[in-house]
């Protein structure tokens, strides 16, 4: 069935590839209608030629709103949400009530607001499927299976830039340390939580929402090969995986098609390029952010959302230089126990809270500026 979309984020990266993608599938069966970046540029110009149909807008330029403009238009039966931030959450609450098909690449969403965005696509008829290597991975692995037939998900983690490093090394990481991701080309931010792991603790709180399953019942492997995805284990004991080079163009692809299969040409890995292939347990003590995001969705409420929002502040701080890698955990810890803890929780409870977090990783920001 063809495919009316709205790609909000459209110049980032998974916004370019996402468009990649689109032009690979066909007009055949997608059209693009609404393109949507942070700002004008050369390139959403250059996004804009390639797709003649869509309309392309900057929140800078015409305002936030646009993202929601974008996905009420009553053409649009797909979205993809590559964009951050309360925006983000915003616009996709909007294509939830719409019952949309929701492609998600922003983890904000679900960390901040799972039990908001799963109830209203649920109510709405909404269909949530993830843009990212380790949920599409576990989604692939489900079909045809429930929740009540799993005993664990494992995602899987490459490590990042410190996999080998000493607890020592890492609390001295410099900025382009942290960049220097192995496996992975990503957005500073995203690369920055891949080093600390906090991208990991994330992806463990999304699984519980898009899943149904508890935190306790997800767990984290570290696969420095960025071969195999994730897996699903079940009650039988089976384990299932999903394995493939390390290319977000094939979970765009699935969350913006599935169930149709085409071959697009996107690179594919046969069983002998796979080599040797290893699992291992991540180390916490280096790596506290993965106990600090369990703790967040064990604690519930808007917790999850004050952490969230306090990673995203303190991660913009750390690449200006304004604190240490390894101060980036504390402020986080302290930003959960400082911001009040709300529950029941709506929209208005989680935007109040992120803009409390945010406010309380500048002060110790500027605290921290200001002792050094």
């Amino acid at each position: 069935m063809r495919k009316s979309v709205a790609v909000l984020g459209s110049t980032g990266s998974i916004g370019t590839q996402t468009l990649d993608v689109i032009e690979r599938i066909g007009t055949d069966h997608i059209d693009v209608l609404h393109l949507v970046a942070n700002r004008s540029s050369p390139l959403l110009a250059e996004q804009a030629k390639r797709f003649p149909q869509a309309t392309a807008s900057a929140t800078l330029t015409h305002g936030p709103s646009v993202l929601v403009d974008a996905v009420m238009d009553p053409r649009v039966d797909t979205v993809v949400v590559a964009v951050s931030g309360a925006a983000a959450l915003e616009a996709t609450i909007a294509a939830c009530k719409r019952g949309l098909r929701v492609c998600i690449a922003t983890k904000e969403v679900l960390v901040a607001a799972g039990a908001l965005v799963m109830q209203l696509a649920k109510d709405h008829g909404a269909t949530l499927l993830p843009i990212d290597s380790e949920h599409s991975a576990l989604f692939q692995a489900m079909q045809g299976y429930g929740p009540e037939t799993i005993d664990r998900m494992h995602l899987t983690a490459s490590g990042g830039p410190f996999r080998t490093w000493s607890a020592e090394q890492i609390q001295n990481a410099t900025i382009s340390d942290a960049l220097n991701h192995p496996t992975w080309k990503m957005g500073g931010k995203i690369t920055i939580d891949s080093a600390s792991m906090m991208n990991k603790g994330l992806e463990i709180i999304e699984a519980c929402w898009l899943y149904g399953i508890p935190e306790s019942r997800v767990d984290v492997v570290v696969h420095p090969q960025s071969i195999v995805h994730s897996l699903v284990e079940f009650k039988d004991g089976s384990l299932l995986a999903q394995m493939g080079y390390p290319d977000m163009r094939l979970p765009i692809q699935i969350a913006l098609l599935h169930p149709i299969k085409l071959d697009t040409g996107i690179p594919r890995l046969h069983p002998t390029q796979m080599g040797t292939l290893t699992f291992d347990a991540p180390d916490t003590g280096k790596f506290p952010a993965l106990e600090l995001a369990r703790q967040a969705m064990r604690n519930g409420g808007t917790v999850p959302a004050v952490m969230n929002a306090a990673n995203e502040a303190v991660v913009a701080g750390f690449l200006e230089n304004k604190c240490s890698f390894a101060q980036m955990h504390d402020i986080v810890a302290d930003a959960m126990d400082a911001v009040q803890r709300l529950d029941p929780m709506n929209l208005t409870d989680i935007l109040d809270v992120d803009t409390q977090a945010r406010a309380y990783v500048t002060s110790c920001l500027e605290k921290h500026i200001g002792a050094s």
